[in-house]
């Protein structure tokens, strides 16, 4: 079992910064391709940016510029730190892992084996 804990959520207002952690436990192996997706409410989880082992990033349209996906392989963690937030951006983020090879673009919320519980950003206009 692989265990993904998220962590730095808040609360803050537009055009602040914020950075968020997810550290990943458990059977985990290499290679290992990390994502975040965001859900505001409604239905839909969108995906926001992901970085892959050999650290190619991708990103949303709506936060390139503004976001950054980074990774530490020794802490098994990625970061996502997000700057010029506003209140579009509100929701909940969640962080997933593929292991092994990728069989589908990691855009795609059917490209990961395991989500975290997902952390709360709530940016105020």
């Amino acid at each position: 079992q692989v265990q993904l804990v998220e962590s730095g959520g808040g609360l803050v207002q537009a055009g602040d910064s914020l950075r968020l952690s997810c550290a990943a436990s458990g059977r985990t192996f290499s290679p290992y391709h990390m994502g975040w997706f965001r859900q505001a409410p409604g239905p839909e989880r969108e995906f926001v940016a992901a970085i892959t082992w050999t650290d190619n990033a991708y990103y949303a349209d709506f936060v390139k510029g503004r976001f950054t996906i980074s990774r530490d392989n020794a802490k098994k963690t990625v970061y996502l730190q997000m700057n010029s937030l506003n209140a579009e951006d509100t929701g909940v983020y969640y962080c997933a892992i593929r292991m092994g090879p990728l069989l589908t673009t990691v855009t795609t919320m059917s490209a990961y084996d395991y989500w975290g519980q997902g952390t709360q950003v709530t940016v105020s206009s």
